[in-house]
Parts: C-alpha cells; sequence; structure tokens
C-alpha cells in the first residue's frame, strides 16, 4: 500500500509521481483521460494535486496496471463506484433524517407529571 504524506496538503506533479510511482507524463496523460483528476494550477501555472487527487490516481493505476482494464473500463469503473456512493450518502441522510423526525416527535409529547 502506497503511504500519501500526512503533513502535505499540496502536491506539484515531481511529487505526486514519486508517490503514485508513475512518470509525470502519465499523470498528465491521466487527466485527459479521466475528468475526476483535476489539479489546481499554482501561481507558477505549475499543477498542484490534492490528497483527494492522489487517492483517485492511485485507483485508476490499481485499475489499470493491476486489473488489467483499459482506460474505458476504468473510467466506467470509477463512474459506478461514484453512482453506488451517491446512494449510500442519499440512504444514510434517509435514515437520520428519519431518526431525527422521531427525535422531534418524542421532545414534542407532552410528558405526564
Amino acid at each position: 500500500m502506497v503511504e500519501i504524506p500526512t503533513d502535505k496538503r499540496y502536491f506539484r506533479i515531481g511529487e505526486a509521481s514519486r508517490i503514485v510511482g508513475v512518470e509525470p507524463y502519465v499523470l498528465r496523460y491521466w487527466e485527459t483521460e479521466f475528468p475526476q483528476i483535476r489539479p489546481k494550477r499554482a501561481d507558477s501555472r505549475q499543477r498542484t494535486y490534492e490528497r483527494k487527487d492522489l487517492e483517485i490516481i492511485l485507483e485508476i493505476k490499481r485499475l489499470l496496471y493491476e486489473e488489467n482494464l483499459t482506460i474505458e473500463g476504468a473510467r466506467k469503473k470509477l463512474r459506478q463506484r461514484k453512482g453506488k456512493s451517491s446512494k449510500n450518502i442519499n440512504r444514510i441522510l434517509t435514515e437520520i433524517k428519519v431518526e431525527l423526525e422521531d427525535i422531534l416527535r418524542a421532545l414534542s409529547t407532552p410528558t405526564l407529571p
């Protein structure tokens, strides 16, 4: 498992390349193929990646190199996972809303002395 340093918030392309284990040109290519990767640009116009970008890049690398998926296959897999996580978030929010409504009803019910 690759460790992303926790003491830094932003990583330049060279650092990101070393952490992930691919050449900088690979990162630049993946940016064109995967809309999930959108590094910010520093004042120097150099790419700066955040931790979440590196996590996505590591997942892309795993899909391409370990699962041997094509670029299109990896793109589809990432979209599927995003859809599942959105559904999970919606389900969790619905459960929280129901619980809060139950609490509100319990608090608004008058208690007998």
